[in-house]
């Protein structure tokens, strides 16, 4: 299947939560979460002064199986699923069986997407990378099961608080039941 047959076949059967792997030919993955409308939440180069994006392409250049190399800062993007930038022969496909967990309800991944959107976070490869992020989504725990010599299915701790104390804000900053109209002011009692 070439690169949009394999993005179609997500398309069509595709649910939010869903986490999305992008196997590189080089033997690692980039991992997302698919939103359900054709879109994907993942770690992607953050906004980076010049000689940063001058030395990135340089390295796509000569790395071309690589897609974005994530050096420094990264930033939590939704992007449509096939403008993800992968290497030639990558192969995307929806891969919720790679972890041992039980996913989280659907509003508790989407308060997790919100409240990552447009983060910037620094890109650490063993402590704090794409795949823990689209886990730490699907699960509440960041997990990433492709470093070598590392147990599987063994919780990040360091990514999963990162993760956590940007949610638990988030959660604080949203206003709890306040759908009442102002003309119910005085009928609260809570003056």
């Amino acid at each position: 299947m070439d690169h949009q047959e394999q993005v179609e076949a997500i398309l069509s059967t595709g649910k939010f939560g869903d986490l999305i792997e992008f196997a590189y030919p080089i033997g690692y993955s980039h991992w997302g979460v698919y939103d359900g409308d054709g879109y994907v939440f993942h770690f992607a180069v953050a906004d980076e002064k010049q000689l940063m994006s001058n030395i990135r392409t340089y390295l796509q250049k000569i790395f071309p199986v690589c897609g974005d190399l994530l050096l420094g800062e990264t930033r939590i993007r939704r992007v449509p699923l096939g403008e993800v930038n992968v290497p030639n022969g990558a192969h995307i496909s929806i891969s919720n069986n790679r972890h041992a967990f039980t996913p989280s309800e659907p509003e508790h991944m989407r308060l997790r997407c919100d409240a990552l959107l447009d983060r910037d976070f620094q890109y650490k490869l063993f402590s704090l990378n794409c795949e823990h992020f689209a886990t730490f989504v699907r699960y509440g725990k960041a997990v990433c099961n492709q470093i070598p010599a590392k147990p599987k299915n063994k919780e990040c701790e360091e990514a999963t608080a990162t993760f956590n104390t940007i949610v638990g804000t988030k959660e604080k900053e949203t206003p709890q039941d306040q759908s009442y109209e102002s003309s119910d002011f005085f009928n609260l009692n809570r003056w």
